[in-house]
């Protein structure tokens, strides 16, 4: 479990690294037939904001965990980009798709942690 941690904490790095938003950390671990364990929930304002922020991860996990994503799906129009990092599923959305999917609520069930903004 120790190297999810290690995952998590990497991804929230290169997360505020480019000013992303709202960054929420679902613990799916509980809840019975999930297709991860985690869930990292954040936001940019703009296409190039939110490809900054996917870039900003991958190089955070790649030199904190020597882990590379197995898919990412949404960057060529940038509105929700994810990522999936096997036990743990990113997505980089722009706030009005965000609110859209609402996938906050859908996991209602799962422990929700949020991060404080680092500005």
């Amino acid at each position: 479990m120790d190297e999810t941690k290690n995952l998590i904490e990497r991804i929230k790095e290169g997360i505020q690294e480019k000013k992303g938003k709202n960054i929420i950390i679902a613990d799916l671990t509980n809840i019975e037939d999930t297709i991860c364990q985690y869930f990292i929930i954040c936001q940019g304002n703009s296409p190039a904001q939110i490809n900054a922020i996917v870039e900003s991860i991958k190089e955070s996990v790649r030199k904190g965990t020597n882990s590379k994503p197995f898919a990412i799906d949404g960057l060529r129009n940038a509105q929700w980009v994810a990522m999936d990092y096997a036990n743990v599923l990113v997505h980089v959305f722009q706030p009005e798709v965000r609110a859209f999917y609402n996938l906050e609520n859908l996991w209602a069930d799962a422990k929700l942690t949020r991060i404080p903004d680092l500005d």
